[in-house]
Order: C-alpha cells, then sequence, then structure tokens
C-alpha cells in the first residue's frame, strides 16, 4: 500500500537534488546515497516536505576494501509506511559528516555510537565524545582492522579462542593485547577514575538559580549510580542540581559493554540467534523474532502458517512479562517496594512456565529459527493439557490480573499524586527525540509497527494500538496497562485461529545458513518499543555488519529534557517509566 508513495518520494528526492542523491545500485542494496556535504539540505526536505519526520536508525559500516566509511540512515513517517534509506559514503582516514541532530534530536546518541565504534566526525554535534567505551580507549572497535583481544587472526570463524593451546594467568598479560592505546602522557599506576569537576562542565549551568529574591544559589553536581538497582541496571546520571530541582542530566553508561555487534559480526548467523537473548533478557522472544525476520527478508524464506501464528503468540505473552515487570518496578522507584512487583510475578511465572516448557528455558529462549521456531507446542504443561492451560491464561488468569492491578494502583493517591504531570514528553517532541514503544504512544502519538509496517501475520488481528493524550509518567503506566489487554486479545485469537497442524519450519533444520549477498533492515514492535536489526552480507555463513537498534538505548536521549526542573526525588521514577534494559543498551 505505502510502496509507490515511497518511491515516488524518493524519485522526487533525486530531481530535487540531481547529482547530489543517487540510487544505491548495488546488487542486494537498497536506499540512496547523499553527498556529505549536501546531507542536511536533504534531511531538511525528508522532514519538512516529505513527512519522514521519524529517525529510527543511524549506523556505520567499513568497507575497508574500499577505503571507505558508511553513514547508514532510517527515516519513517508516523502516518505509516517502509523506510527510506540514506547512505554517506566518506574515506576511511577523514570520515567527516554533518552532525543532523538540528533536525533530528534523536540523532544524539546514534551518532556518537557510531562515532565511538567507527570514529565518524560529526560536525555540528553538541557533545560529540564517546558513549559506551571510555574516553581514553584507542580504536574504533568496530572497524575491520580492529582485531578483538583473543581473537587477533585474519579469518572467521576463529579455529582456537588459545591458539597452540598455550594459556596464561590473565595477570600476566594486558588482557587487551595490543588493542589499548593509552592517551599521551597516562601512567597506569597513578591512574584514577575520573572525577565529577571533570565531567560536570559539560553540563549547562543555570545563568540565575532560584532562591529567596534575587538571592543566587550554588548548583551541585550529584551521582545517581551506577549501582543497581537504584537506576535500573549498572547507569549513572550526572545530574547538576540547585537545591533539590534539576537544572540538567547527562546519561552515563558503557559499564556493561560487551561489544555484542563485533562478535555477532564473528559469529556465524545461527550462532548469534542465542546472543539475541541477551539484550533485552526480559524479552527474549521479541529479540529473536526481529533477528529472524531480518534473515528471512534476505533469503526470501516463507514461514509455516502454525508457525507465524505461535511467533506471535510467544512474542504477545512476551509484552504482557515486559510490561508486568515494568509496572512493578515503577512502584518499587515510587517506595512501595516489591510488594506490587511480587503481584506481577505472579502471572508471570505462569507465562515462563509455558516458555520453559516450549523452547527449554524460561528467560533465555534461543527459539525462533529462520524460517520459523525451533519446536512445537508442548502436547502438556504440568500434567495439564497445554491449549486448555493457554486458553485459561489469556481468557481468564491474565485479564483478572490485569483488573486487580488497576484496582489497587490505577486509582491511588500516592501514585496519582507522584506521576501526574511529572516527566511530561509532548508528542511533537517525542517524535523529535527518536522515542518509540509506550513512551511515543502515551505522548498520543499513534505510531505501532504491528500497524504502521505490518509484519508476520498482524494483519490478521483485531486490535487497537492504544493512545494517552498527556505523556507523563501516570500515562506510560495507563498505556502498558492497556497494552496488556490488547496483547491478551490478540493471543486469544492466536489460539482461536491457529492451525492444528503443519510444519513449523520452511524446509530441514540446518547448522549453518549462507545469506545471500546485500542489506537489510528487520524491525518488530518490541515491548519497550522499536527492535531493529540493520545487517550486511557478503554470501559467507557470518554476518559483514550486525547492528542493533536498541529502543532502551535511544529512548534515554530524551531523559535529561524530561527530568529538567523537576526534583531530584522524581529522577528515578521517571527513569523507571522509560522502562530500559541495560543489556541493549550497552550491547
Amino acid at each position: 500500500m505505502t510502496a509507490p508513495v515511497i518511491e515516488s518520494t524518493a524519485q522526487g528526492l533525486e530531481g530535487r537534488f540531481p547529482g547530489v542523491v543517487t540510487a544505491d545500485t548495488r546488487a542486494g542494496y537498497s536506499g540512496y546515497v547523499v553527498s556529505a556535504d549536501k546531507l542536511i539540505d536533504v534531511a531538511t526536505a525528508l522532514r519538512d516536505e516529505m513527512g519522514y519526520d521519524y529517525l529510527s536508525s543511524i549506523t556505520g559500516v567499513d568497507y575497508i576494501a574500499d577505503g571507505k566509511l558508511e553513514a547508514v540512515y532510517h527515516a519513517y513517517r508516523t502516518s505509516g509506511g517502509a523506510a527510506l534509506t540514506l547512505k554517506v559514503q566518506v574515506p576511511r582516514d577523514d570520515p567527516a559528516i554533518p552532525s543532523l541532530v538540528s533536525i533530528y534530536p534523536g540523532a544524539d546518541f546514534q551518532e556518537r555510537e557510531a562515532y565511538d565504534m567507527y570514529g565518524f566526525k560529526f560536525s555540528g554535534h553538541p557533545n560529540l565524545k564517546r558513549i559506551l567505551m571510555w574516553d581514553g580507549f584507542g580504536g574504533y572497535p568496530l572497524r575491520k582492522d580492529w582485531k578483538e583481544a583473543y581473537f587477533e587472526q585474519d579469518l572467521k570463524p576463529f579455529d582456537s579462542r588459545w591458539p597452540g593451546g598455550n594459556f596464561y594467568r590473565s595477570e600476566e598479560k594486558n588482557p587487551f593485547g595490543h588493542n589499548v592505546a593509552y592517551p599521551e602522557g597516562f601512567n597506569l599506576e597513578n591512574w584514577a577514575p575520573e572525577k565529577d569537576v571533570i565531567l560536570a562542565p559539560e553540563l549547562t549551568v543555570s545563568q540565575m538559580a532560584g532562591g529567596v529574591g534575587h538571592l543566587k544559589t550554588d548548583t551541585i553536581v550529584v551521582n545517581l549510580g551506577p549501582q543497581h538497582p537504584s537506576t535500573h541496571g549498572v547507569f549513572r546520571m550526572l545530574v547538576r542540581l540547585d537545591g533539590e530541582t534539576i537544572v540538567d542530566l547527562q546519561p552515563v553508561m558503557g559499564y556493561l559493554h560487551r561489544n555484542h555487534e563485533k562478535i555477532g559480526e564473528r559469529n556465524t548467523f545461527l550462532q548469534n540467534m542465542p546472543f539475541t537473548d541477551r539484550l533485552d533478557y526480559l524479552c527474549s522472544m521479541s529479540n529473536n523474532l526481529g533477528y529472524a525476520l531480518t534473515i528471512e527478508k534476505m533469503m526470501k524464506l516463507k514461514v509455516p502458517e502454525r508457525a507465524e501464528y505461535i511467533r506471535v503468540l510467544m512474542v504477545e505473552l512476551t509484552r504482557i512479562c515486559n510490561h508486568l515487570w515494568a509496572i512493578g518496578f515503577l512502584l518499587n522507584d515510587l517506595g512501595a517496594f516489591f510488594t506490587p512487583a511480587l503481584y506481577a510475578i505472579r502471572e508471570r511465572e505462569l507465562i515462563l512456565d509455558f516458555f520453559e516448557a516450549t523452547a527449554g528455558s524460561r528467560m533465555m529462549c534461543n527459539y525462533m529459527r529462520f524460517g520459523g521456531v525451533a519446536r512445537d507446542l508442548p502436547e502438556k504443561l504440568n500434567d495439564e493439557n497445554t491449549m486448555d492451560f493457554l486458553i485459561d491464561l489469556v481468557h481468564n488468569r491474565l485479564p483478572k490480573a490485569f483488573d486487580a492491578l488497576h484496582e489497587y494502583l490505577t486509582e491511588n493517591e500516592i501514585i496519582k499524586s507522584r506521576c501526574i504531570g511529572v516527566g511530561v514528553l509532548p508528542p511533537q517532541q517525542a517524535i523529535a527525540y527518536s522515542c518509540t514503544g509506550p513512551l511515543l504512544r502515551a505522548s498520543n502519538v499513534p505510531y505501532d509497527l504491528r500497524r504502521a509496517e505490518p509484519y508476520s501475520i498482524y494483519d490478521r488481528f483485531d486490535f487497537n494500538v492504544c493512545t494517552r493524550p498527556n505523556g507523563d509518567i501516570y500515562d506510560r503506566y495507563l498505556i502498558r496497562m492497556d497494552e496488556m489487554y490488547e496483547s491478551a486479545k490478540i493471543c486469544q485469537q492466536v489460539l482461536r485461529d491457529m492451525p492444528k497442524g503443519g510444519d513449523i519450519l520452511a524446509g530441514k533444520p540446518q547448522y549453518t545458513v549462507r545469506v545471500p549477498a546485500g542489506e537489510a533492515y528487520g524491525r518488530v514492535e518490541g515491548p519497550k518499543g522499536e527492535l531493529g536489526y540493520y545487517v550486511v552480507s557478503q554470501g559467507k555463513n557470518n554476518a559483514y555488519r550486525y547492528h542493533i537498534r536498541a529502543p532502551s538505548f535511544i529512548n534515554l536521549t530524551i531523559l535529561g529534557e524530561l527530568c529538567k526542573g523537576h526534583k531530584i526525588a522524581d529522577v528515578v521514577v521517571i527513569l523507571g517509566s522509560i522502562d530500559i534494559v541495560l543489556g541493549e543498551t550497552d550491547r
């Protein structure tokens, strides 16, 4: 329905910018190549004239054989439709590109990540510094000439973690081999962690503090985190305060960085599936599905009917699990220590029992496969017929649990006083900052990938795209309640319409696959928002480029703006209402 519109827009873009915008004619590739010096003009026209108001993803690819780096942008219309993909190619030794933060503020953290991992120099970026690696780190880990510690061989997949079969104690050598380049004058013996006096000047200083009359007050800098659980993982917020009022806030992350994407380019395509479990470790099934859809797009695989229904069932139950947990711990952040979370755990445990019986694991499920699922639903679950269990779960147990949460929480005076009008996110700002999922829809933006760009078999189901009008913490709580009811409704339709038999996998199980050369961007509406995978293949059994568009990471871009002007007691609650998991934030 939308493809002709997208195509005509792109053709109009070529006509509007002759010699500046050209079609990407590489086999298996799509989108348009833009001259770096005209990127601002092209992006402005896309947003203001052609309706591409939502910048979803920014990443890079190192085409080392060609001596160039390529920045890849995926832009969408919040009215729906497929992506318009732009690419900017620059020399590896001088990768200068104009920043798009002034046009799409949601580019902020994504450009910093591309700088951190590839070395792109985004001119005009307000705070271009590393975001996942430490400031003194040498090199750019996702470049093809940067070699992983312990895997410093040229061919992939590697034959041995310990070439020669020798071992040594880790204390005997620098664990990063020759990959660490320390700053000039760096002395390891005298090194101490960075101090706030160094970081604090990056924060905006208030011109006039509040106080009584014209009395000026000093601002102070406070660290929140990185300890868990007050900051929902190993995460730090550097906060500048005037009294108890937040003047500015800067998220600091990277404490859990595992170079997931580098590992994903070393692994075979199939080996990556269990690694996706570890992104958002509360949403394994959704993570699996997004990756499977991307590779299936490249391989042109058709998924059997029964497998499609099973997939939808699994990811909607995952959405319910996530939202129950998010609501439970939001109350934790408000001071209702763990009792609401225990109410959330009860029904979540039933869902995890079902996951374990089907996939063999409760949280790291590794269940999806290219072309279907790993195994069919079991006949029995705890001596009960599985279908009877599921029917009772989605028709009775879950709706009653949602009703109970509404009864206990929704009209609670403390919850309303702490949440209504706090952390307000206007709709246009939510779009501009590339916010996604419940965070976006609670700001009255009805953008849900299951409707905007349907995947799998979501176009067969009757469900509402839920929105709330106010964009505050309270609405972000309510939107998750609304979405759980809709997920249960989808599950009811799945159980009603699912074929009773048939294949669950296209073709035979394989130990390895070769994906045709080319690129693909696949995305799903995960519980926390848009989860996207950008994959480039060169026709081998491992990805040349493997990138994750993580909703937790991008949703944090707006955190500082949401907190300004509020009290320090509100910070953790605002953070909790965004609902992040550091596994996918740091990757």
